[in-house]
């Protein structure tokens, strides 16, 4: 029984190669951010030098580009509820539009105040524009977590939980040789995925699941060990494949527990996004009414 099952659990070692064709140090948003914060210092560095009047020439045309950059970020909103957009595919390309917008607009605008303000309507509109322009870098952040890349698929937990009972079902050499390993695996996966949990599971649960993942983890290790090394001692089979089984299995309860650290980790960052998303609209339309007083205070006054 046990010569059969040793060659049964090898497909978790083989599920844990990397799949990417390409491997990348950094992303194309890495490059982006590193960029954007040398022109951000360079500017505030040259700031006293005074290169550009906020009034005329290049500085105010620096401000009226910058601030239809900001205006143009309601296109993606308004593009997300487009059926004409959605159908031709649009949304992401106009989702990576607005990220770039987003982060280049309030630069220029940076540029066209010379990093400085004098009033108090440029003051509100400056501290309105930075503070929506970060609160998007950390939804960015939240956008990335519960999808599949930046432009990927949406994850959901039904996705997640069909991962984890395929990986279960390919679990069966192991729990033949392993059973308290894999009983003790599956008990933490029920008190995650179990239907209670799953459609009720708290913020703070999912918290504590994900500060825990790799305690989880270790755990398994020892009792992986453990159960190896008694069983070694009364049978040759399993003596002279240890090293083997060992690998196998922690494979499996690496690629197991990530997965249910992914449907803590998503059902967290789904609740911060709605929440973000509360937030953020506000800050938003307090930009761009900032930034019309602002237009309509420099033009008149």
């Amino acid at each position: 029984m046990l010569e059969t099952t040793l060659n049964i659990p090898a497909t978790g070692k083989a599920n844990t190669r990397p799949t990417v064709a390409v491997k990348r140090r950094y992303s194309n948003a890495t490059y982006g951010y590193a960029l954007l914060l040398v022109a951000t210092v360079a500017g505030w560095l040259l700031s006293d030098a005074q290169l550009v009047d906020p009034t005329e020439g290049l500085g105010y045309w620096l401000g009226i580009v910058g601030g239809t950059m900001m205006l143009l970020l309601l296109f993606y909103p308004a593009g997300k509820k487009s059926t004409f957009m959605q159908r031709l595919g649009l949304v992401k390309h106009w989702f990576r539009i607005h990220m770039i917008l987003g982060l280049v607009g309030p630069l220029l605008i940076l540029y066209h105040c010379n990093f400085s303000v004098d009033a108090i309507n440029s003051t509100v509109a400056l501290y309105s524009m930075l503070a929506v322009t970060i609160s998007g870098v950390i939804g960015r952040y939240f956008y990335t977590r519960i999808h599949r890349g930046l432009y990927g698929k949406r994850a959901n937990i039904e996705e997640l939980r069909d991962e984890i009972s395929l990986a279960v079902e390919n679990s069966s050499g192991l729990a033949a040789i392993l059973p308290g390993f894999i009983q003790r695996l599956h008990v933490v996966s029920e008190k995650l995925m179990g239907d209670e949990l799953t459609r009720s599971i708290s913020m703070r649960h999912c918290l504590s699941w994900t500060l825990n993942y790799y305690f989880v983890r270790l755990r398994m290790y020892f009792l992986i060990n453990k159960e190896l090394k008694t069983l070694a001692a009364i049978n040759g089979v399993v003596r002279r494949n240890t090293r083997k089984l060992r690998r196998t299995a922690n494979a499996y309860a690496t690629k197991q527990i990530g997965l249910m650290r992914q449907v803590a980790q998503l059902a967290f960052y789904e609740r911060l996004f709605s929440l973000w998303h509360v937030f953020h609209m506000p800050l938003f339309l307090l930009l761009i009414v900032s930034a019309l007083v602002h237009v309509l205070a420099v033009h008149m006054y």
